[in-house]
């Protein structure tokens, strides 16, 4: 089992640490990993996007020109890599401020309204595991569990306060898809 991933959109969406989750999640379960970030200088309110292998296998290289999965939290996220999912291969996006909408036939397009189940949950910072749960939802992966010992690594000890509400928004996320 391989799933090559990109998850794309603004900075300060929770892209990168979205994916360094998963990646780490990945290495818990004994997997083979790559977690491969690009961002532009300005970082918060400029693109990222993150490339994560997660693997049974030996990853040869993070540098990918086609996915199994893109998720995309923004509209110039959408139009540059909706292209690059494989045949059969998986787009999930919220759809908050998306103008232009998948149009792809031959892939499994999945919505999911993770900025407004954030907004009615009053969890704005977990809005980017929200959108990990419905991802998980379709691809399981990494268990639960082991996103939770993901966010408890990766989470500085004064924000582990927040591993409940985060286990929350994953939840929350998984019944979106």
């Amino acid at each position: 089992m391989t799933q090559e991933i990109i998850i794309a959109g603004f900075g300060g969406q929770g892209v990168l640490s979205m994916g360094k989750i998963l990646a780490y999640a990945g290495l818990m379960e004994d997997k083979e990993v790559s977690w491969m970030p690009a961002y532009g200088p300005e970082q918060r309110g400029g693109t990222a996007n993150v490339t994560v292998i997660v693997s049974d296998e030996k990853v040869s290289s993070p540098v990918l020109s086609s996915y199994d999965t893109a998720i995309v939290l923004n509209q110039p996220s959408l139009d540059k890599f909706e292209h690059m999912v494989k045949p059969g291969g998986t787009l999930i996006y919220d759809d908050f401020g998306i103008l232009n909408h998948p149009t792809r036939t031959d892939i499994n397009i999945y919505r999911i309204q993770a900025m407004q189940a954030a907004t009615e949950m009053k969890l704005m910072k977990c809005f980017n595991m929200v959108v990990l749960g419905g991802y998980l939802k379709v691809h399981p992966i990494v268990s639960i569990e082991s996103v939770m010992k993901a966010l408890r690594k990766t989470l500085p000890e004064r924000h582990h306060h927040l591993l409940p509400t985060n286990e929350q928004a994953i939840l929350r996320g998984m019944d979106l898809v």
